[in-house]
């Protein structure tokens, strides 16, 4: 890990931007998953469109795009065949809830119409007037419940697309045509009760983790001028304003406390259940629970911007993303809808011919085979999952930015961890210090070390200036080193203060001093010098101790069958000891940041997938490399969240096992749902070409297998099912 100052680091932090939110627009006739697909593919590729959030069951999306890119998108999705009207960001979700109770007002009486059809084809017999009767009513049923599809059916029929709602207007109209008009009826309207069971499945997943923001408050008590107290709504509270938590209170934004100390619950951040004891200076988040005591708070980001509600636009930003699978299963059923839908042609064509049937019983069975060609099943059993799986992982307090990068942590067989910060606590302290030249008093040697310390976040460097006082004077040309130290004049004096690395390349390193440094080392410690441009004039030893959950992380990571490697830029000796105590197997020391990259690629070469587990920040261009990326501590921190595919909330690394088994989990979950749905389509497939296979039976051979494979993956997001994964 290399030593960064504070100045070059909040210089490398940008401000939080000031972007106004993607507009919402309302899409009636998107409903499902199937329709969603087809307004990703209309605007794809459409440059400066960042991305869209979809809600089915409100019939909205959220589209993130440039003014010109947001003219385009919304032409191409009227090109689609779809009507985007713009809808209000914070009235969207009632609009909405009363359409779908409407909705359901009228598939209701489309049952019932549609049942009252069949019962009247069933008393009526030959009686051709209540025949009529009962074409009526089935007529009715078919547009209360099927309007939309077939306005969808049409527009993809122009376009010669046969899509699942092309499918439906076709079987449906065919079955009506020859007579068949109950089922026609009843076909609909169950169809149309199956895409809203579907709708409200996927929003069901991709709405659960959005819960969450709910759980920090609506209003704040915010100290005023003169020192009273009073409650407002906290999108009114700015940064830098005193909010007061009272004992059992959730805290409404992050913050740092100024005044008392508690215990805080911070679950919904974190994914950490047991509670953090905090004190004055310490940050808190919205959401977590304060447990004892009052305590004041200095808020440090606007409500908008809080740690809980960047997660949970990370989480949403995952959830808009395709996986690889879902990008398969897309592709493949954009092939096997046209090839029922020709082999129904060939049905009708060919089966008087061949299997001596009726033109009529050709056509029903031709009908049949439309009805369960819908892909329904398996276009809904990728999203669901992965949302399903993406969510169980932010109630663990690990937040993965995207399916894909889910998918690939099931896969990994070695695992690259930095040491300090990671492997270990990332808290050394100094435990021994030594001025190696007389030719200065010893008070001011050690006051340019902490002078110099005090400017680098390293926390080599942060033990060195938090133990020493600091001299006095100047201090310019402060200068970070990757992978060696910084550099600085104090005083007018050129100080470097670094690894033994780096006093090697400037040929600084005697006999004795290295003898000084082994014994050092062979005990663990990390040796930090200083030195001027000609001798080494102090010696620093720190010593860091190796987080609890570590030996555990890393025995669960090998009984999955995962290798282990340390790769640091700490010295050999230092990192074989820690890696002694944590059980790791590989130990690569004195590496630079850009020599970490190498380890990944031979890493990846000798055991296939790999994931790096560092920081974020220092460790970026190797968090970039490997196949995932995992920061830890990422709690508050932007650059954390930006620079890795997986963020590990709380700094624990058994959350690293605990992704890999969820992905695994969630790639079984993919595949039974994938062979679940194919393999209901072919049985009822043989079944219709044989004849004994009906339209009633189709439409619930359908419902019944979305709904299982909808089943499947929501049962992902149950936390205890989470851990126990295998």
């Amino acid at each position: 890990m290399r030593l960064i100052s504070d100045t070059r680091m909040n210089a490398s932090i940008p401000e939080p931007a000031t972007a106004p939110p993607p507009a919402r627009f309302r899409i009636a006739d998107m409903d499902c998953a199937a329709e969603e697909s087809r307004v990703r593919e209309a605007v794809a590729g459409i440059p400066e469109l960042h991305g869209l959030a979809f809600r089915l069951t409100e019939r909205t999306v959220d589209i993130d795009a440039s003014p010109d890119a947001l003219e385009r998108a919304l032409e191409a999705i009227r090109r689609a065949g779809f009507d985007p009207r713009p809808a209000s960001r914070t009235t969207s979700a009632d609009g909405p809830r009363s359409a779908t109770g409407l909705f359901g007002l009228r598939l209701g009486a489309a049952l019932a119409l549609a049942a009252t059809s069949e019962a009247i084809a069933y008393l009526a017999g030959e009686n051709a007037r209540y025949g009529a009767a009962g074409m009526a009513l089935a007529a009715m049923a078919i547009g209360l419940a099927g309007l939309s599809t077939y306005r969808k059916g049409l527009n993809a029929l122009l376009a010669a697309r046969l899509d699942i709602n092309a499918l439906m207007a076709v079987a449906v109209t065919g079955a009506f045509l020859i007579g068949q008009w109950p089922e026609a009826a009843m076909v609909m309207a169950l169809y149309a009760v199956a895409e809203l069971i579907e709708a409200r499945a996927v929003d069901r997943a991709r709405g659960a983790i959005r819960g969450l923001l709910a759980l920090a408050p609506e209003t704040a008590d915010v100290r005023q001028r003169d020192g009273a107290w009073k409650t407002r709504p906290v999108a009114e509270v700015g940064t830098g304003a005193i909010i007061r938590v009272k004992p059992g209170a959730r805290v409404p934004l992050d913050g740092a406390i100024i005044g008392g100390a508690s215990a805080f619950d911070e679950a919904p951040v974190t994914g950490e259940s047991i509670p953090v004891d905090k004190a004055v200076g310490n940050t808190v988040f919205a959401g977590s629970i304060n447990e004892t005591a009052t305590v004041e708070v200095r808020v440090t980001a606007a409500a908008s911007d809080s740690t809980l509600a960047r997660i949970i636009h990370a989480v949403e930003r995952a959830q808009a993303t395709r996986a690889p699978t879902q990008r398969f299963v897309d592709r493949f059923a954009a092939v096997y809808t046209p090839a029922v839908f020709l082999v129904a042609v060939a049905v009708v064509l060919a089966g008087p011919w061949i299997a001596d049937w009726t033109w009529a019983q050709a056509a029903y069975r031709a009908l049949v085979l439309l009805v369960i060609a819908c892909p329904c099943a398996l276009v809904i059993a990728t999203p669901v999952t992965i949302v399903s799986g993406l969510t169980a992982a932010a109630r663990r307090g690990i937040l993965v930015k995207g399916g894909s990068h889910l998918e690939r942590a099931g896969a990994l067989r070695a695992i690259a961890l930095d040491k300090t910060g990671t492997l270990t606590a990332g808290r050394p302290r100094l435990v021994a210090s030594e001025v190696l030249e007389s030719g200065f008093p010893a008070a001011d040697v050690l006051g340019w070390a902490a002078r110099i310390a005090r400017h680098s976040d390293h926390p080599v460097s942060r033990a060195i200036a938090g133990s020493l006082v600091p001299a006095t004077g100047s201090l310019a040309g402060f200068t970070a080193l990757p992978g060696r130290g910084v550099y600085a004049v104090v005083d007018g004096r050129a100080l470097t203060l670094g690894n033994h690395r780096l006093m090697e390349e400037k040929g600084l390193c005697s006999p004795a001093l290295e003898d000084r440094l082994a014994a050092h080392e062979s005990r663990g410690h990390t040796v930090t010098l200083l030195a001027s441009a000609s001798r080494v004039l102090a010696l620093f030893a720190v010593a860091d101790t190796l987080r609890e959950s570590s030996r555990e992380a890393l025995a669960d990571l090998h009984a999955l069958g995962i290798r282990s490697a340390m790769l640091t830029g700490d010295n050999a000796l230092t990192a074989r000891a820690i890696a002694r105590h944590a059980g790791i197997d590989d130990v690569r020391a004195n590496l630079l940041p850009e020599e970490k990259l190498g380890a990944i690629e031979e890493l990846r070469a000798r055991f296939g997938g790999v994931a790096m587990v560092g920081d974020g920040i220092n460790d970026a261009p190797a968090l970039a490399r490997a196949d995932v990326g995992i920061a830890l501590g990422g709690a508050g921190t932007d650059t954390a969240i930006e620079a890795a595919d997986v963020v590990v909330m709380n700094d624990d690394l058994r959350r690293v096992p605990e992704l890999v088994r969820l992905s695994r989990r969630t790639g079984a979950v993919l595949v039974r749902n994938i062979v679940l749905a194919i393999g209901i389509k072919g049985a009822f497939l043989a079944l219709a070409l044989a004849g004994d296979a009906t339209m009633w039976m189709a439409v619930f051979a359908d419902v019944g297998a979305s709904l299982l494979v909808v089943l499947n993956g929501l049962g992902i997001a149950r936390v205890d099912g989470a851990r126990r994964a295998p």
